[in-house]
């Protein structure tokens, strides 16, 4: 189901985009791996991945690299907009500009990268899309508000986009990972999962059939109610 299919996946050197790059690699499918760290993508590389260094905040990059991964395999069928950042700090200590970065990775990397890859899903008549969200969005914990900020936005724009595209087979959804233990979080967290945990969820959606869902939320290989839950803040 996944030979030879193009996948393009960002935040891709360390943590849960690694994983999904070395298990749809496994799957036999051709997977661009996006990130600004090259040290880490060269390890990617040697297992078979196409590399690319990318910061997701500058959209004409992000356009060259897309160009470039369609010239070299004639598709883009599956995007994860991976890419991603944490804070753990109050509102009024964030240092300046540093709100504003947080949106420009979660939310504008992941709109610049469905810029990039709709036109060429929608000349194909095929694509899937996958903007890796967190419950942080409803939950908006203290320490936390421009993570949960955009993440909120990333859910709100993830389906208003699927809305548009109910006639065409292309199939825009959302992964929750859960609590992983990823350079997210500045240190390591052996109590949490590992990143190829959340693989399966990550496979399932790549592969969604033509009628599958759209605009949904994904936890564990089940459908997640965002912002429909009675939450509590830590």
């Amino acid at each position: 189901m996944l030979q030879d299919k193009t996948i393009i996946i960002t935040g891709a050197a360390s943590g849960l985009g690694r994983a999904w790059t070395l298990g749809f690699l496994k799957e036999g499918a051709r997977v661009a791996a996006l990130d600004v760290n090259a040290e880490s993508l060269s390890n990617l590389k040697a297992v078979g991945a196409m590399t690319y260094v990318c910061d997701v905040m500058e959209e004409e990059t992000v356009r060259q690299v897309f160009a470039e991964v369609l010239e070299s395999t004639g598709r883009i069928d599956v995007l994860f907009n991976n890419a991603g950042i944490g804070i753990n700090r109050l509102f009024l200590n964030v240092p300046e500009g540093e709100f504003e970065r947080h949106i420009a990775i979660h939310l504008y990397g992941a709109v610049y990268g469905m810029r990039a890859a709709l036109p060429v899903m929608k000349a194909q008549g095929y694509g899937r899309i996958i903007n890796t969200i967190s419950r942080a969005a409803e939950i908006a914990g203290p320490r936390n508000a421009a993570y949960a900020a955009a993440k909120a936005a990333l859910w709100a724009t993830s389906r208003s986009v699927s809305a548009e595209l109910e006639n065409e087979n292309i199939l825009i959804n959302m992964l929750i990972p859960g609590p992983t233990n990823t350079a997210i979080w500045g240190r390591d967290m052996p109590n949490m999962q590992s990143p190829e945990v959340t693989f399966p969820t990550a496979k399932m959606l790549a592969t969604l059939p033509n009628d599958g869902p759209r605009g949904e939320v994904y936890w564990d290989e089940k459908p997640y109610p965002l912002f429909k839950n009675d939450v509590s803040v830590p």
